[in-house]
């Protein structure tokens, strides 16, 4: 007797139905059907309305704004698979919710990010495809496999294309973001600069001096995340004031809470440039500095991967 082929399904709550459409359109399947909706009381009603028994099932689900609502759908959607029989569940989280509360910074409080990993692993989740994550130490909160994706590919894309034949350099916003900035310039064969800051409070910063020399070069910004754009606007303003030409921002998540987009739109950035791992708000989608970039095919070619046991990581070499 052969081997059975497993068939991959792909379920999707209410956090960014727009990116799982578009990982399906790439691997050509049809998304498949669950109803996620709230009673009145604020509950979480999840149906799923598929066979998947004996099937590898692949959730699509971002834990972005509202986060407890979104993570509460991920958590229920894995639940009624587990319990419908599916042969294995995979959880992608392309933004993690909570990954910031990643250690105890004062005494009585929680480790949130270790928190939501034991609820996926106690719901049935048996992999984590996840992308840019905060920390990477929190891959060592599971006891399951996490893939951790990088958005590099379809960033350096666009910075190759948008600055060809231009003197750029890539500035770190944090002296945290200095590895991830060293690797682009490596790639893009760019100097190097980091903007010292001292953080007064959680969500605020304030940007102190530059490290390196920016002066007549298009500055460009690279952060994990961005999500009151305090960092980067006050980053940005300095860099303007040690002499850069311009000053253009990369982020993989578009967190944008807050008094983000007022201050991206009044701020020295020529541009902010994010992925789609969170879908814009409307006040974001009419900021005519903000440009979207997909990284639908690149999450789409990761779940491939995993379905048919090859390696993630040959994608990144």
């Amino acid at each position: 007797m052969g081997t059975v082929k497993k068939e991959m399904k792909i379920f999707t709550g209410n956090a960014n139905r727009a990116l799982a459409e578009d990982i399906c359109r790439h691997l050509d399947l049809k998304l498949s059907k669950a109803e996620v909706r709230k009673f009145s009381d604020g509950e979480t009603y999840v149906e799923v309305g598929e066979n998947v028994r004996g099937k590898d099932v692949f959730v699509v689900q971002p834990t972005s704004t509202p986060v407890n609502d979104h993570l509460m759908e991920l958590i229920l959607m894995a639940d009624a698979l587990r319990r419908a029989s599916a042969r294995r569940i995979t959880a992608v989280i392309p933004y993690y919710g909570y990954a910031r509360q990643d250690r105890k910074v004062a005494p009585r409080v929680p480790i949130s990010a270790k928190a939501v990993a034991e609820m996926l692993m106690a719901v049935g989740v048996r992999r984590v495809l996840t992308m840019d994550i905060h920390s990477g130490q929190i891959q060592g909160f599971f006891n399951i496999p996490v893939d951790n994706l990088y958005a590099a590919p379809v960033l350096l894309k666009d910075i190759s294309s948008s600055f060809s034949g231009k003197s750029v350099v890539l500035v770190s916003p944090d002296a945290g973001g200095v590895v991830r900035t060293r690797a682009f310039a490596k790639r893009l064969d760019a100097d190097l600069a980091i903007v010292d800051k001292r953080r007064a409070r959680a969500n605020e910063a304030e940007a102190m001096n530059v490290i390196g020399d920016v002066k007549g070069k298009y500055a460009i910004l690279l952060d994990d995340m961005v999500d009151t754009a305090g960092t980067l606007c006050s980053a940005a303003d300095i860099l303007i004031k040690s002499g850069a030409e311009e000053v253009h921002a990369y982020a993989t998540h578009a967190v944008l809470s807050g008094p983000a987009i007022e201050r991206v739109q009044n701020s020295q950035l020529k541009n902010l440039v994010v992925t789609n791992t969170i879908p814009l708000a409307d006040g974001a989608k009419n900021c005519d500095k903000i440009k979207v970039l997909s990284v639908s095919e690149l999450l789409g070619d990761s779940i491939q991967c995993i379905h048919s046991e090859d390696s993630v990581s040959s994608l990144f070499v």
